[in-house]
């Protein structure tokens, strides 16, 4: 998708000049080609911000590090596995949907069948599509009102400017919900170590770390990050 996104000028602006007569003084073709290859260009620097914002990276990303400061590892795994991790299992989910927006929008431009506008509407389906299914109605009120804008007659008529803010919220709002209950079998081991360690005196030796190889024990034996991960992508990919 990247090498397809970042080769489209070039094409463009070779098939444009060979039916473009060439000329001292740019044309208004060449202008419109000039401003569609700036628009793709600012599109591509905010291409990083629309992957991490709306796909399942965000609640991956967040349940991962909740994860981390549950078990007391600092810094292992390193925020580099992480966002690693979250970012291959975004991308097993979103497979779908970037397949539907390749044969639904740019296959059909690029083969010259519909126009830029028909295209950026036939793609926004299938993405528009994915995000309400995860977007709590409440979010999308919020954000109507916000804005300001009459609610439309179906969700399918939702603007991205507001479907994507919704659906942030609820994404976050949803690993908070699933880091939270990750924190509680972890917090019930430091509460009872807490409590041994200071029962029979042991008051200079931190808790934390007498309580941090049980919690990492306890993680490995019930296969921990096989039940995680599984729950999370079963949860991402229902329909």
């Amino acid at each position: 998708m990247f090498s397809l996104l970042a080769a489209s000028p070039m094409l463009f602006a070779q098939k444009q000049a060979v039916h473009t007569p060439a000329s001292n003084f740019p044309s208004q073709a060449n202008l419109s080609t000039s401003m569609q290859i700036l628009l793709l260009m600012t599109v591509l620097t905010l291409l990083p911000a629309l992957i991490v914002c709306l796909t399942p990276f965000l609640r991956l990303s967040i349940v991962l590090h909740f994860l981390r400061q549950a078990l007391g590892t600092q810094t292992v795994p390193s925020n580099q596995v992480l966002v690693g991790l979250s970012l291959f299992l975004s991308l097993i989910v979103m497979q779908p949907v970037l397949s539907n927006m390749y044969t639904s929008a740019w296959q059909p431009l690029e083969e010259g069948k519909i126009g830029y506008q028909q295209a950026m509407d036939a793609g926004s389906a299938p993405l528009r599509q994915f995000l309400l299914h995860f977007t709590r109605e409440k979010d999308i009120q919020l954000f109507l009102e916000i804005s300001k804008t009459p609610a439309p007659a179906t969700p399918n008529d939702l603007s991205l400017s507001i479907l994507g803010p919704a659906y942030i919220l609820s994404e976050i709002k949803v690993a908070f919900q699933i880091g939270a209950v990750l924190f509680l079998p972890f917090l019930v081991i430091d509460i009872v170590v807490a409590s041994v360690s200071l029962s029979v005196g042991m008051v200079q030796l931190p808790p934390v770390m007498i309580s941090a190889p049980f919690k990492i024990l306890l993680f490995v034996v019930v296969d921990g990050w096989t039940l995680l991960v599984g729950s999370l992508m079963k949860g991402l990919t229902q329909t």
